[in-house]
């Protein structure tokens, strides 16, 4: 485990001291339980894994943390254990997240913590939480101010809870003098749980389309909070 930390200290190292007109570019496999993993890059074109050199995290009971600040960063990000927590802190525009939480692991990404935060426009989100793993207990939490985002989210387990609240008050319509309106919401809940699975949306701005798909064999929960004209809501909950 020691040599691990060692590694990933070393890597991030040799990019941090990267001359600061390039992009900085983090790669990580890592393999060992109890990892505590915390980046932080500040620029535009970062990158902490891409489509073709992911960054992969094994291991249970883990912490990995991130903050980007700048345009046009990326997360590519694959997850395999169970019991995680993480906190990622993004400000800037135009910004791609994809994770990924138990690919073909051992653990169902079970009892898994998100809290994401940005601060920007055209932010682009798609996580995928169990897979086909069927894994229990996930809480995200999203808050987002900007405009133009977009969440596609997929949580395949039992007890799932999303919140989302997103501030795109640039505009109550569908137009506005910036054209910088607009939100896209997908998410799916699929698994069977004691207390079913909960969606919560508090959305403020105009022109948005959400759609929800649940289900299960307990209860599910929508909770919606939109001000705004012209949403297309498409709600589907199944037993």
């Amino acid at each position: 485990m020691t040599k691990n930390v060692y590694r990933l200290f070393f890597v991030m190292m040799i990019f941090m001291m990267a001359p600061s007109t390039q992009a900085n570019d983090i790669y990580i496999t890592q393999v060992g339980d109890n990892l505590d993993l915390d980046i932080e890059q500040d620029g535009t074109d970062n990158e902490v894994g891409n489509s073709t050199t992911a960054t992969v995290i094994n291991g249970d009971n883990m912490a990995f943390d991130i903050r980007q600040t700048g345009n046009y960063n990326t997360i590519t990000a694959t997850i395999k254990g169970a019991d995680y927590t993480g906190t990622w802190e993004f400000t800037g525009s135009s910004n791609t997240v994809d994770l990924d939480c138990s690919s073909s692991a051992s653990g169902n990404c079970d009892d898994v913590t998100l809290n994401i935060t940005t601060t920007g426009d055209g932010n682009d989100f798609a996580f995928d939480i169990g897979e086909t793993a069927d894994g229990s207990d996930a809480t995200v939490n999203f808050t987002l101010t900007g405009d133009n985002s977009i969440i596609n989210s997929t949580i395949n387990g039992t007890n799932a809870t999303l919140t989302v609240t997103l501030n795109n008050d640039s505009s109550l319509a569908t137009t506005s003098s910036n054209s910088d309106e607009g939100v896209e919401i997908t998410t799916v809940q699929t698994g069977n749980g004691v207390h079913g699975h909960t969606i919560e949306l508090d959305v403020v701005g105009g022109g948005g389309a959400i759609d929800i798909n649940q289900s299960g064999l307990n209860d599910q929960t929508v909770d919606l909070d939109i001000q705004g004209d012209s949403f297309d809501i498409d709600i589907t909950q199944s037993d």
